[in-house]
């Protein structure tokens, strides 16, 4: 996907602010973390990773304090690519979230590396 100029600068200027995990390094501690797919509807509706709670990127800041109320639940974000979980992870972590990643590479690095997706 092409992305445009204004949206990767402001993703470029918010990931020194955030903290990425490798999908290897999900793999290894998958239950240590609850897993969320900020990735709009359609996209979820499709297809996504094993053990994922759906919360759109349009309404997680809206609802994340409803179920997850305890800011100290290890999250993992993703997304297509990153770049929307990251921009999501910045977002929890400035209303407290202190223990909130973004997986790196997102939905496309995890099928790259011919992970296991899950069909409702």
């Amino acid at each position: 996907m092409q992305h445009s100029p204004g949206f990767l600068a402001l993703v470029e200027a918010i990931l020194p602010n955030i903290t990425e995990i490798s999908a290897d390094d999900y793999w290894q501690t998958p239950f240590a973390w609850t897993l969320i797919d900020v990735r709009e509807d359609h996209e979820w509706q499709l297809d996504h990773l094993p053990d994922a709670t759906h919360m759109g990127r349009g309404i997680i800041e809206r609802d994340i304090e409803l179920r997850f109320p305890d800011k100290t639940t290890p999250l993992v974000l993703y997304c297509g690519g990153g770049f929307r979980s990251a921009l999501s992870c910045h977002n929890l972590q400035l209303m407290g979230y202190s223990k909130v990643l973004s997986l790196a590479g997102g939905y496309r690095g995890w099928c790259e590396q011919q992970r296991p997706l899950v069909t409702d």
